[in-house]
């Protein structure tokens, strides 16, 4: 099974960028559907269709297909480089509702219910993501 890695976020004001990355390891990186989801702690916490995470955008299994929420649509951009079996979120323009804690998840084989976090299969330690006004 694969285990996922990530590195980036951080602290910062709004309308600047980050580029937060999820390293695969233990399988290949070819039998994954990748996905971004992003989720409130504390008093903060929300609730979403599938749990505590929302959707934020997702790479299908097969056939390429790029998926985003609508509140990052435009905004955000994912990428992956499949020599280094990493998938990355470009953070553009980043708001003070962007603040949460982001996670990369991998889903065996999957190209439906991408939006739903209970269909993935492993997911990254999760990496905080703050946004002053």
């Amino acid at each position: 099974q694969v285990k996922l890695l990530q590195a980036g976020g951080g602290l910062v004001q709004a309308g600047a960028t980050l580029k937060p990355s999820c390293q695969g390891t233990g399988d290949k990186f070819s039998n994954y559907a990748r996905g971004w989801f992003r989720q409130w702690a504390g008093g903060e916490r929300r609730n979403f269709a599938g749990g505590e995470r929302q959707f934020v955008g997702a790479f299908s299994w097969s056939g390429g297909n790029v998926y985003y929420a609508e509140s990052v649509r435009g905004r955000f951009t994912m990428s992956r480089d499949h020599a280094k079996n990493t998938v990355y979120l470009q953070m553009n323009n980043l708001r003070p509702e962007d603040t949460a804690v982001y996670y990369c998840g991998a889903a065996y084989k999957a190209d439906y219910g991408l939006n739903y976090a209970a269909n993935y299969d492993a997911w990254g330690q999760g990496t905080q993501v703050t946004v002053s006004s």
